[in-house]
């Protein structure tokens, strides 16, 4: 059954730049990801997004960052077999999926009611999977959410979206709410943010990237508790491998000249 018309804008389209990118990059045939159920998504969504234009290096980075974030979350559900999950602006993603978590594992997947919509149109449901219709600065849905479990955030591609101030907001009602856990989510330095405004692929959504991150234990300082366990900016030598010689050179170029300079990484933090 095809979906509905949806008409996706703004930060809510940037959705369908990480499908196409998690869909391209699980048919090359040295896929580390290995979505299998991103391209049966792209393809069932009535919205034509051929004017997002993501390239082969921009492909390859939105895998490996999913890719480290689907492991940190098995990991978490390793140590924590009957905790929560959270999937902060989850959009279309099929971490749930990829995943398959346990059945001890609730799972909550939160973003805009149009997105949630359209995500409940596309993905059969599953048991232990709630879907929270909602914007991830407004205050009430922290509430629908176990108090009593300890709980793995993951926020992929959203939280550089939001302003400072909403991002620490955020967090701390997490950290408030839950005894215990870990949030992981990649972020951009204040150097990178100008750059990812004249990203093709961003610009035609018209969507607006915010909050920078330039020291990961200015975090600790802005929400109580959280410690800082992993920051990430170093490229895995075998995905730079799979990127074009331009992206390789430049790689080099930010890891070795200009590491001041440092494009993005990915942080995780305990609580």
């Amino acid at each position: 059954m095809q979906p509905e018309q949806i008409r996706l804008t703004g930060a809510r389209e940037t959705l369908l730049i990480t499908l196409q990118a998690k869909a391209t990059e699980s048919g090359m045939p040295d896929s580390l990801l290995r979505d299998r159920f991103a391209a049966d998504a792209l393809h069932r969504i009535d919205q034509v997004s051929g004017h997002l234009t993501v390239g082969h290096d921009m492909t390859i980075g939105i895998a490996l960052r999913a890719y480290m974030l689907d492991r940190w979350t098995e990991a978490f559900l390793q140590r924590c077999p009957e905790a929560t999950v959270l999937h902060l602006g989850c959009g279309l993603d099929s971490r749930i999926f990829r995943i398959d978590p346990g059945p001890g594992v609730r799972w909550f997947e939160l973003d805009f009611p149009d997105v949630i919509s359209l995500r409940q149109q596309i993905y059969p449901a599953r048991a232990d999977c709630a879907m929270i219709a909602c914007s991830i600065v407004e205050h009430g849905w922290i509430a629908k959410l176990p108090a009593n479990r300890p709980a793995m955030i993951v926020a992929e591609g959203v939280l550089p979206y939001l302003k400072e101030y909403q991002v620490v907001q955020v967090l701390r009602r997490i950290v408030e709410h839950f005894p215990s856990g870990e949030i992981a989510f990649d972020a951009y330095s204040s150097f990178a943010i100008p750059l990812l405004r004249f990203n093709p692929a961003i610009r035609a959504t018209d969507a607006c990237v915010h909050w920078a991150l330039d020291d990961p234990a200015e975090m600790e300082r802005q929400v109580p508790g959280l410690k800082l366990m992993d920051d990430n900016s170093d490229w895995d030598t075998g995905q730079v491998a799979r990127m074009s010689p331009p992206a390789q050179i430049a790689l080099q170029l930010f890891r070795t000249i200009l590491p001041p300079c440092r494009m993005g990484r990915m942080v995780r933090y305990g609580f």
